[in-house]
């Protein structure tokens, strides 16, 4: 089996152990990133294609006559054409789980940056203020407590749950969103009634016709003026200009953003270079931890293993799923 990975360097930097892959596979070619205009030719003679971010189109997956397998180095799955890969006989599986505790971990590192103004306190000891206090601590900016606030979760799979169980553990009062426009399950709260209650908001659910923009200009006029809102699923889950607004106004209390709609945002995006001190970006790494990412190199290892073995695993898409 020849098998090609076209942008390894979204994962690997050098740091991971990729012989699980390697043995899996006769034949094995890893590129650190792939083009538009390279995926064709690097994909024309592939059995299995594995690919985290590179995007793989209907006319992408009819022209690799010999593609069986695509292997999903993540687990969200906008990047694949699924209808076109089930037309085709292609198995498409992801990879779960493999994140979770790198993701709980920088949700709530970046939440505790924002309640208790940590990088405020760091930049004003770098300058000098604490050593020229009168008093023997600087109470500049107010600090805030999890413990007590009220967590709503939007997308309450492994990852919500993780999350929520984490917001227990500090104290916090956990909310539920149903899916919009679904009547609330047992457990679960309206999505509008979870953004007017919540004090933050944490966003895990996928990207797709149903969710994006799903936290937009109504949506976050609903919140409170002390609210937080914290997306470290999709970047085209919020609408980043309707975001930046509500910053500014101070209609919400801040924002924690691990992810954009454009990744690199190579044409800009209103979150970048605003200087606002509410307002927390960090480059989709909420998944990163080393540890994670060799979880996720391992997985796929697993995946085609197991679709050798004609016993595939993590399905999304494939003829005899559909059948």
């Amino acid at each position: 089996m020849h098998g090609v990975f076209l942008d390894i360097a979204t994962v690997d930097r050098g740091d991971l152990d990729l012989e699980p892959v390697r043995s899996a596979l006769d034949q094995w070619t890893a590129y650190p990133e792939t083009t538009r205009e390279e995926i064709r030719q690097r994909i024309g003679n592939a059995d299995i294609v594995i690919s985290n971010k590179t995007r793989l189109g209907s006319h992408d997956l009819r022209s690799a006559e010999k593609l069986k397998l695509v292997c999903i180095a993540a687990t969200g799955t906008n990047n694949v054409d699924l209808d076109t890969a089930q037309a085709l006989d292609i198995t498409v599986c992801n990879v779960t789980a493999y994140a979770t505790a790198s993701v709980v971990e920088h949700v709530f590192s970046m939440l505790l940056i924002l309640v208790r103004r940590l990088d405020a306190y760091r930049e004003a000891v770098h300058a000098g203020r604490w050593q020229q206090a009168g008093e023997f601590c600087l109470l500049d900016y107010p600090i805030r407590e999890l413990a007590g606030m009220t967590l709503g979760i939007i997308g309450y799979g492994e990852l919500g749950q993780a999350v929520a169980t984490m917001g227990k553990a500090f104290g916090m009062r956990i909310l539920i969103a149903e899916r919009a426009d679904n009547l609330p399950r047992p457990g679960r709260m309206a999505l509008d009634e979870v953004l007017k209650t919540a004090d933050i908001i944490s966003l895990h659910c996928p990207l797709n016709r149903e969710t994006r923009h799903l936290i937009g200009p109504r949506e976050l006029g609903l919140m409170q003026c002390g609210a937080l809102l914290v997306n470290t699923a999709r970047g085209g889950i919020v609408d980043e200009q309707a975001l930046l607004h509500s910053l500014q106004s101070g209609d919400i209390a801040g924002a924690a953003i691990d992810v954009l709609s454009e990744e690199p945002p190579q044409h800009g995006s209103p979150l970048l270079d605003t200087g606002l001190p509410n307002l927390l970006v960090t480059p989709h790494i909420a998944w990163a931890s080393v540890k994670s990412r060799q979880r996720l190199i391992n997985q796929v290892a697993d995946n085609i293993t197991a679709w050798q073995a004609g016993n595939p695993r993590n399905v999304i898409s494939s003829q005899t799923a559909r059948d």
